[in-house]
């Protein structure tokens, strides 16, 4: 069974991952830029990235 802060830094990496996820589908599905400063593309694939680490990490830690 996890422990308290680690339940907790689960739920928030997860959290985090998804909403990073979402904002990013929104984004790209509007023609927003995800990053300041930065081409579309490379954003959006490093926010891709990103959002997937922190939900895996999530994940992994609620295990």
């Amino acid at each position: 069974m996890e422990s308290g802060p680690e339940a907790f830094a689960g739920v928030t990496f997860a959290l985090f991952g998804a909403g990073l996820l979402v904002w990013t589908g929104v984004c790209a599905r509007t023609g927003e830029p995800v990053a300041d400063g930065v081409s579309r593309s490379t954003g959006t694939a490093l926010a891709l990235l990103f959002g997937l680490a922190f939900l895996a990490t999530g994940c992994w830690l609620l295990l």
